[in-house]
Formats: C-alpha cells, structure tokens, sequence
C-alpha cells in the first residue's frame, strides 16, 4: 500500500519575493494579488499581512484599505511554478523517488520504500518541515494512504507534521470540511447550500444523486480520498537525468523474472554511466504495474559506485517487497543522485598496508532502514554540547580534535539533568548531590574547569560562565557536572547545578 506526503507551503509566493528583494522588512505585511479583468483579489499572504487580518480570497482594494502601508505585488505565476519545480526536484533528490508538483501551493510524494532511509515516517517528516524552515519555507506536511487525504490533511491541519496510520483515512478524513475534497468552489457552495458540512456526510449519501446533479466529479474525488480510485503521482524528471528502462509486451510478475531484468537494468546503467565518468549515490528503481500504480524502492550507497554486481545486490534483497499486482508493464532504474567517479589502481599490499573498505557494511546497513548511519567529528567549540556534530560515515578527516587537557565523559546527555547539590561556594566541589531520585556521596573530585560562554555568536552569553567537575561517588561511579555560573556573580549564570555526562 502506497503512503503519500502532501507538503503545503501556503506563503511560497511571499517567500520567493523576500529572497529575491531584501530590503523587504520581516515585519512588513506583504500580499501577492491576482486579477482577472477588472477584478483583483489576494492570492497569498505572508504571516505578517495574516496576523493583520488579511486573507487569501480578500479583495485587493479593501486589503488596501484595512492595512495601511501593505506592500502589494502582482502574481508572477510563471515565477512561483519555478519555484516550486526547484523545491519539487530537490525533494525528488532527498526523500522519494515519486515527487510531482501540486500545483500552485505544494509538492506530492510516494515514500513507500524510500522512507526508511530517514530514519521512519516520523523522523522524515518533522526532518523536512524542519529542512524547509531552514530555507525560509512555512510548510505543512502530511502523510496518509491517499493523496487526496494527504493533501487534504496538509491543508486543514493547524499542526505542522499528521501521521495517519495505515488503514486510517477514513477515520482521519471524516470531519474534513468540503472544500479539502478538490472540488470547484462552485460545486462546494452548492453542497453546502444543500446543507452540507464535512467529507463524513457527503460520504454516508447515496451517489446516484450527487453524480445526477454535479455530475462524475463529486464521487471521483471521495473515491479517490478514501482509495477506492487509484490516483497515480506522475513523477517529475529533470532532463539532464540518467534513467534506463524496459517495457513488457507481455506483464511479468514472477520474482526470478523481476530479478533478471532488475540486473539487466543495472548493467546498462553503469555503461551510461561509464560514457559520462560518474558514480551513482542514490538510485530509484520504478515498477509500474498495469493497474496504473507505481511502486518505488530507493537504494543510496556511502560513496559514488558504478559497480553492477553490488548495485544489483541492493536491489535484489528487495526485491520480494515488489507487489507485482495484476503484473509489472514497465521498470526503470535511475541515477538520481550521480557524482564523478575517478578508478584507482589498488596498490599491492606488498607495498602498501591494505585499509579495509567498510562502505558495503555501511551501505547494507543504510539501505536496510531503521536509523541513519553518521560518525562524530569534533566542532571547535568549548561548550560541551555544541563540541560534536554528526557527518557521512565516509566523509574525510579534517583533523580537527577535542582538548585533551582535561578529561571528558564517553557518554553526554543530550541535555544536562538539573540535580541538587550541597556544596560551598564558589570552588568547592560538591559533597554530595541528587540526580533521578537517588542521593550519592562524594568521595573524590577533581575541578574546577571552567568554561565560558560563546559571546561572539550570542550575546546572551556575554559573560555566562560554567565550572565543570568530575566526582566520584562512594559507589565508584564518576559523573561529569557543573555549576552554572562563577558562584559570586549571579548575572554570569543560575548558580543551579547539572549533571551532563557519565564515565565509564
């Protein structure tokens, strides 16, 4: 069963003209209007016109009117749909191999077989929320078993990330309003006016008279909400893609079969792949079925590779997910993501020491889902939690190192855990402490280090300081804690105590 996410991104068109214009003020209220002969109306607005009270639909002139000093911009249609084929082919890249446009305020995919890639469904979507607010996107998503509860839950939610669980959209949909079906406004006011509320009640009504009076499309767009109408994503292609393919005059669906053809499809895309002297990173193999339905799996490797019997093992171990259904018409297999790849003689070992090559471990591992494959590099930074970032598995030393001067705990908490603590101020270390309900005496300690706050990135931490000390208890178990502030000054910290590491 295909799970498709709808992103909405209700202030693209706001969005586009700040990056392109910045000397446009965040806190100035700007709209985007449309017009049709002589009538102009609002087509999108940003927070800061729609915290004023201005609204997609509104009439330009009373927008105008009600807001004085409203920057208004005529609607660039060819201009937004770049931007959104930008975004849609960079989501095409990162998340899914079945990414469309959803024409004019958002984006569309299948992530059935490339979501265990980032980590689940959970991780995926609130990672790219996340992602697009980094890029100056407001942007809601959602993730159902049709694209029409997707896109209608994307929309009519308040909140940021929906899961609906499989087998759920009827449920999650029900009290949807009208307008999330798709429909032309024109046939919403008329349901409406026929006392007509919500998805639930248009549903429970019989379909002869709803398709006698507005004809097919009513019942096309419920069925296509709650799956029982196939409403296939076209994917989206850019040209300079490198895709092979191989079409049935007769529909296979036998897993040996599948296998065979998957391998011959690997094997042409490394030559085409050899003619250009590129690598594939991340490749899509697309089984279009009869019953016009896609299905996709997503392998990625650590490093670029043209290498056809390990390209086909990766596909082959998934082969079994593929649902041949009523039989598969049309496979295509493609570099999504290609980087230059340059052949290296290997040396003798006779000569030089062999280094053990680890990405076919990481990319099993990778492709096999669950959790994403990261190392830890150091980050110059004396504050303990921004002192480690995480990097591709394969990414080269930049020989960067932690101070080795004192010493520092194998395992930090995510977030330091406040404690209580008797001790004397302001150098003394603690004589005992309580974290996570438990009291311990300390035998031994070691400290102050005391480390200062970055006051060249935020100035709140202009002269905050934290003194570090690593105890042991009467149990021989030692903590990594600190003291927030210099124990004299209280505008240098809370003077509250925290536990932020443990040592082995």
């Amino acid at each position: 069963m295909a799970r498709v996410v709808s992103v909405f991104l209700p202030t693209l068109p706001t969005d586009r003209i700040r990056r392109a214009d910045p000397s446009l003020s965040v806190e100035t209220p700007l709209v985007i209007v449309a017009r049709s002969g002589s009538k102009r109306w609002i087509a999108a607005a940003d927070r800061a016109a729609t915290k004023l009270g201005l609204r997609v639909g509104m009439p330009a002139a009373k927008a105008e009117a009600l807001v004085q000093g409203l920057t208004m911009i005529d609607a660039d249609q060819a201009a937004d749909l770049a931007a959104l084929e930008r975004l849609t082919l960079w989501a095409l890249s990162q998340y899914s191999p079945v990414v469309t446009i959803d024409a004019p305020d958002g984006i569309v995919m299948d992530t059935e077989g490339a979501d265990h890639l980032q980590g689940g469904e959970e991780l995926m979507l609130s990672g790219l929320v996340n992602r697009l607010r980094g890029r100056g996107l407001a942007a809601r998503a959602a993730i159902a078993d049709t694209w029409g509860a997707a896109h209608a839950l994307a929309r009519t939610s308040s909140r940021e990330t929906v899961i609906v669980a499989r087998g759920e959209t009827g449920k999650a949909v029900h009290r949807l309003p009208l307008s999330s079906l798709r429909l032309p406004a024109e046939t919403v006011a008329s349901l409406r006016t026929l006392g007509f509320a919500t998805v639930g009640d248009l549903a429970a009504t019989p379909r002869a008279p709803l398709t006698l009076r507005f004809g097919p499309e009513v019942g096309r767009r419920l069925d296509q909400m709650f799956g029982r109408a196939a409403e296939p994503i076209d994917p989206i292609r850019p040209a300079e893609l490198v895709e092979v393919h191989k079409s049935f005059a007769e529909p296979i669906g036998a897993p040996e079969t599948i296998e065979k053809y998957v391998t011959r499809l690997v094997r042409q895309l490394c030559l085409e792949l050899e003619t250009r002297g590129l690598g594939v990173r991340r490749a899509d193999l697309i089984v279009h079925r009869v019953d016009n339905t896609i299905q996709a799996l997503r392998a990625g490797t650590a490093k670029p590779v043209r290498d056809i019997a390990w390209l086909t093992k990766l596909f082959r171990d998934r082969v079994e997910r593929i649902e041949p259904g009523f039989g598969i018409e049309k496979l295509s297999l493609a570099a999504i993501i290609a980087e230059p790849l340059i052949e290296a003689q290997s040396a003798s070992s006779l000569i030089e020491e062999q280094i053990t090559d680890v990405t076919p471990l990481i990319d099993v591992l990778g492709n096999r889902g669950g959790q994403r494959i990261f190392r830890v590099a150091p980050v110059a930074s004396d504050v303990p939690e921004r002192s480690v970032q995480r990097i591709a598995p394969t990414a080269d030393e930049d020989g960067a190192t932690w101070p080795l001067h004192w010493l520092r705990p194998p395992r930090l908490l995510a977030r330091p855990e406040e404690i209580e603590v008797i001790a004397l101020m302001p150098d003394h270390p603690p004589v005992s402490f309580t974290w996570r309900g438990k009291r311990r005496r300390v035998k031994r300690a070691d400290g102050p280090e005391r480390i200062f706050g970055e006051w060249w990135k935020r100035s709140a931490e202009w002269i905050a300081v934290r003194d570090y000390f690593v105890v042991e208890d009467e149990a021989g178990e030692r903590f990594w804690i600190f003291r927030s502030g210099d124990g004299v000054d209280a505008e240098t910290g809370s003077h509250n105590w925290f536990l932020h590491g443990v040592f082995a």
